[in-house]
């Protein structure tokens, strides 16, 4: 019989009670690179040179207790990396493993799906057995086609729409979720991702598609983008009245049963309903519109991205080759070219490392030599820095530039919106100012056939009762004009405040995360040049 998962992370807690967690450091990828190196994999590994992590395909560091990923920086050509089974419980440090295609991160106590936006050639994604409750932060994993999220804590089923941008997904694990309980579960996520060929081990056949098809919720969430942040269809059916405007008006019933009344009211509501329509339309197609202008941010901003990881990366390597060659020079003319700057990292054929490096220092016995070449290199280091910090300095103006671009076209197309709006609801306040004179005059004709009594037979009891009396009917009058205007002007309010609140809400956000980003990677970067220095400090010891 199969344990639960969450009695499963209970007793390995119990289990782990005295185990102290650890973080990955630069002898546990040693020891993790020496035992997994085979007799076909000599090139990988010369003894005498010491290990090259920036040729490293497949790592395995499952089943160490380990804590926090780190020093992961040198592992540039990284494809395979097994994680499970450890204490993790933030996924980072992953920042340059730009060529990983496979990430196992199975069996830990993460709850935040984060820090995978640098990882775009990622195929293969396990988070099984975690405590993930949303799905998120996977925009730039286009490449994706196998998903793995079994056993965590996912409960909103409106999550899986995150997923849409991963075009190439094929295979979704999703079962052992509090999600996989909810009615038509299986067909949510097949309408919602149609290029989905296996969910939960479950061959999806084409009478599985059709079927899904056939679910309306799913069929108006995935037309009219309904679930997102902040599920815009949904306001748009708060925000309009659901069923007659007289529901609040008194007297509205009895008033309908007096002929000319009631078709004057039926005209009314029909003028206004063909208005509210045309406004619901008008602001689908503008909220559409916005999505679109949006995704093509996120288009720049992850090219942006791209473009300065890149940079980031051959920056980095243009240093470590400057310290590299020096090193290179005989040891018998230490002082030959030293300082002398090497080609751009496009005209060179190899990669260093900064383990390379290490191994070159550890190998000069003289001093002096030793030393000078330690100089050099933490010169060089501070050079890294520097540079490191000018390429953020430009990045961050280059997408706070993006960023304003986007603010102002959101904010024209809210203010385009607002004046063509505006003339719908003029429209609605002017067929109600027409519909209050209308029924005032049949209203006085009908006190006046009562008084006279000439009324007609099948008029009810109430509607007499009620023509008694034309202080109650022209009040009743009253009190559904100004319902009716309230109506009409707190749609208006709430439409527009509406748009104007999601855009500044999706403006910080975008700045907020940015500034996170930012963070980040200074820390990054400052961690990367302080291990640098650090190994230098240890090889002059």
């Amino acid at each position: 019989m199969r344990v639960p998962w969450q009695k499963k992370n209970e007793f390995m807690d119990s289990f782990r009670k005295e185990i102290v967690p650890i973080i990955i450091d630069e002898n546990m990828l040693k020891e993790a690179v020496m035992g997994q190196i085979t007799d076909d994999e000599e090139n990988l590994i010369v003894k005498t040179e010491g290990i090259h992590f920036n040729e490293v395909i497949h790592l395995s560091l499952g089943n160490r207790d380990i804590m926090m990923i780190a020093y992961m920086w040198d592992f540039t050509s990284l494809e395979d990396l097994y994680l499970a089974h450890n204490l993790i419980e933030k996924i980072e440090g992953l920042n340059h493993l730009f060529s990983l295609k496979c990430l196992d991160l199975s069996f830990n106590h993460i709850e935040k799906i984060e820090g995978l936006e640098s990882l775009r050639k990622l195929e293969f994604l396990d988070l099984s057995n975690n405590r993930i409750s949303v799905i998120e932060n996977m925009d730039t994993l286009e490449n994706l086609t196998e998903f793995c999220i079994e056993n965590n804590v996912i409960r909103q089923m409106h999550n899986v729409l995150n997923l849409r941008k991963s075009k190439k997904l094929g295979t979704l694990k999703l079962s052992g979720n509090p999600v996989c309980e909810e009615n038509e579960y299986k067909l949510f996520i097949v309408a919602c991702l149609p290029n989905l060929m296996y969910l939960d081990d479950i061959v999806i056949d084409e009478d599985i598609k059709q079927e899904a098809l056939k679910v309306k919720i799913v069929q108006n969430e995935m037309t009219s983008e309904a679930v997102h942040e902040n599920d815009f269809v949904r306001f748009l059916n708060g925000c309009f009245p659901s069923g007659s405007m007289f529901k609040e008006d008194p007297e509205a019933e009895t008033l309908h049963c007096v002929p000319e009344m009631a078709q004057v009211m039926d005209q009314f509501e029909k003028q206004i309903q063909e208005l509210f329509t045309k406004i619901i339309t008008l602001s689908l197609a503008e909220h559409n519109q916005r999505e679109a202008e949006r995704n093509s941010f996120n288009s720049v901003y992850t090219a942006a991205m791209g473009d300065y990881q890149k940079k980031t990366s051959e920056t980095i390597q243009q240093h470590l080759q400057r310290m590299m060659e020096p090193l290179q020079e005989s040891d018998s003319n230490p002082k030959k070219n030293i300082t002398q700057p090497c080609n751009s990292l496009m005209e060179k054929e190899t990669f260093v490392s900064q383990t390379e490096i290490m191994v070159k220092l550890g190998k000069i016995s003289d001093l002096e030599v030793l030393k000078e070449r330690i100089n050099h290199c933490k010169n060089e280091s501070s050079k890294i820095s520097q540079s490191l910090m000018d390429m953020e300095l430009l990045y961050v103006s280059q997408i706070a530039d993006i960023i304003k671009m986007l603010d102002r076209t959101l904010t024209d197309m809210i203010c385009n919106f607002g004046e063509i709006a505006e003339g719908i609801f003029t429209q609605c306040r002017d067929i109600e100012d027409e519909y209050y004179d209308k029924v005032r005059k049949v209203a006085v004709a009908t006190l006046e056939k009562v008084a006279k009594e000439e009324v007609e037979m099948n008029m009810s009891g109430d509607v007499l009762m009620l023509f008694t009396d034309r202080d109650t009917v022209m009040d009743a009058l009253d009190t559904g004009h100004a319902n009716h205007l309230r109506i009409i002007n707190d749609i208006e309010t709430q439409l527009l405040a509406h748009f104007n609140a999601w855009k500044a809400k999706l403006i910080k956000g975008i700045q907020d995360k940015e500034l996170l980003g930012n963070r980040i990677r200074l820390a990054d970067s400052h961690e990367y040049v302080v291990h640098l220095r650090e190994e230098l400090e240890k090889i002059q010891m």
